[in-house]
């Protein structure tokens, strides 16, 4: 039996949960036989929340085009939202948020809020189950992947994890999902790369008592659960640890168990600020397959999916205030997404069917904030088979937090993806350093921007006044300049490298200070 098989076939025995003061813990392991060493994954304090709306956002009456309000409004008289009631939570003259969108109003204002328009794909699929599995692995429309676009990048990142893990390097979990369960978008190569910390009402297995495997068929089996019953112990100390580490500061949140999204943010917010180096979360909220009874039928201001946008507004707005109220905002962004839109005409039913395009939101102290796209173009009469254009491919907001946002190259970025696609300048070009290091510690960053054309930025913090060089070297190892060479101060120090005149591809860059020395990879492409 190969191990996917087994992994498949033994996936309720292999997750091992241990609760932990009100929450339980559940590892999943999977296998690559990689050598990490081979590579040298990127230095990044950042964060990423990845947020999914369950069940098809009708985006229509998310983001409202005003400019086409009569248009609107004839397609969906019985759900549309009074022009009246749209006036605080304008973002544009011809564009507005829903009206009980008002903490993403603000954040908004802030520029602490993209909103991307028409984010879809060619040949949309509007099943549930199909069109989910799509934007969880980043397919085409009739392309079958078993893997996630998450869990790839924990491949590339962090060769052969879990198996090894932790180490010195990355001790916690490189992903959780606030969830009894994994997503698919978690899921890499061979197996899951995500860590899931559910409710502890449920029932749950106990270590068990550890010893040798037997000697038999199954043997190599009943070690590999037990290797995932140790990693899920150290996993669970180390989580535990950082949620006990901090406390949240918001006042914003909603009572516990009224707002399941702000309940899954605000244990976000207490992991990241208490230390832990996970680069990734998801968390959910659903509700939105709005068939029918989507609004009141006496104010479209009410309604299923007036309290589902204000949760979500309310639960990101929560968040945002609980990470700055903590000192860790400049360190997360987060994104939301839905399996699709919804239908231009409304139906008799109050309600709205399965479309194509839909808008997302992406979060931030460190994007750039405002409208990406225009307002969807309406017909003057819409029928029930209208759908909304796309704008963009979602793979391209993928692209972008990858490489934007965790400094991802284009060879890696392809293996991700599977394929290029355009990037949108969503994150601020000046985020590329935050320094997080502590005063006395030696740090070489990641250049930024990488991949670069022509020039990108070499940043360093030595602990004392040193001679230091800082030198680039080619696939080869032949040097091809010397950056730095002198004696310098305690501090955060930068050096920019042009690559004019030199061909595209894998560089190096080496620093030595003293009795210290590091070295990183980046980018060049033409």
């Amino acid at each position: 039996m190969k191990r996917r098989e087994f992994i498949r076939l033994t996936a309720p025995v292999a997750a091992l949960p241990f609760i932990w003061n009100g929450f339980s813990l559940t590892a999943y392991g999977r296998s690559r036989f990689s050598d990490a060493l081979l590579k040298t994954t990127t230095d990044t304090d950042r964060v990423f929340v990845l947020v999914q709306l369950i069940g098809g956002n009708d985006g229509l009456n998310t983001v409202i085009p005003l400019d086409q309000y009569s248009a609107y409004q004839a397609a969906r008289s019985n759900i549309a939202i009074p022009e009246a009631t749209l006036q605080a939570t304008k973002l544009s003259d011809a564009t507005a948020l829903h009206p009980a969108m008002t903490h993403l109003k603000s954040l908004f204002d802030e520029q602490k809020l993209a909103v991307v328009q028409g984010v879809s794909y060619p040949n949309p699929n509007l099943s549930h189950f199909r069109a989910t599995d799509i934007w969880l692995t980043a397919a085409d429309y009739d392309q079958y992947l078993e893997s996630g676009w998450l869990g790839r990048y924990v491949d590339e990142e962090f060769p052969g994890y879990p198996d090894g893990f932790p180490t010195e390097a990355m001790p916690d979990p490189v992903a959780i999902q606030i969830s009894s369960v994994v997503s698919n978008a978690l899921q890499g190569v061979t197996g899951s790369a995500g860590t899931a910390i559910t409710n502890p009402n449920g029932s749950y297995l106990s270590p068990g008592e550890s010893g040798q495997p037997p000697n038999t068929f199954a043997g190599a089996q009943v070690a590999y659960i037990l290797g995932v019953q140790s990693q899920t112990q150290q996993y669970s100390t180390v989580v535990k640890a950082a949620y006990n580490n901090a406390q949240n500061k918001s006042t914003l949140y909603p009572a516990s168990g009224q707002n399941t999204l702000a309940d899954q943010l605000a244990i976000v917010a207490r992991l990241i600020a208490g230390g832990l180096k996970t680069r990734i979360y998801v968390v959910n909220i659903g509700g939105f397959d709005t068939h029918s009874s989507q609004v009141t039928n006496s104010d479209a201001t009410t309604g299923t999916h007036a309290a589902l946008l204000g949760k979500l507004s309310l639960a990101i707005g929560a968040f945002m205030d609980d990470v700055n109220l903590l000192g860790v905002m400049d360190r997360v962004v987060g994104m939301t997404f839905s399996e699709f839109g919804r239908r231009i005409k409304s139906n008799a039913s109050y309600g709205t069917d399965h479309g194509t395009s839909e808008p997302m939101f992406i979060f931030g102290s460190k994007i750039n904030g405002g409208l990406y796209g225009k307002n969807p173009t309406l017909p003057a009469n819409a029928t029930v088979n209208d759908n909304l254009s796309m704008q963009y491919d979602f793979r391209q907001i993928y692209s972008s937090v990858l490489a934007q946002w965790f400094n991802v190259g284009t060879d890696e970025l392809t293996s991700v993806l599977w394929q290029q696609f355009d990037a949108l300048p969503i994150f601020d070009s000046i985020t590329g350093l935050r320094n997080t290091s502590a005063p006395g510690e030696f740090q070489l960053y990641q250049n930024y921007p990488n991949p670069f054309n022509p020039s990108t930025t070499i940043n360093y913090q030595l602990p004392a006044e040193s001679d230091v060089t800082v030198k680039v070297f080619d696939a080869l190892g032949k040097k091809i300049e010397t950056l730095v060479n002198k004696h310098q101060n305690a501090g955060l120090h930068a050096v920019e490298f042009d690559a004019r005149g030199l061909a595209s591809g894998v560089y190096f860059y080496q620093i030595e200070a003293g009795i210290l020395r590091d070295v990183k990879k980046m980018i060049y492409a033409k």
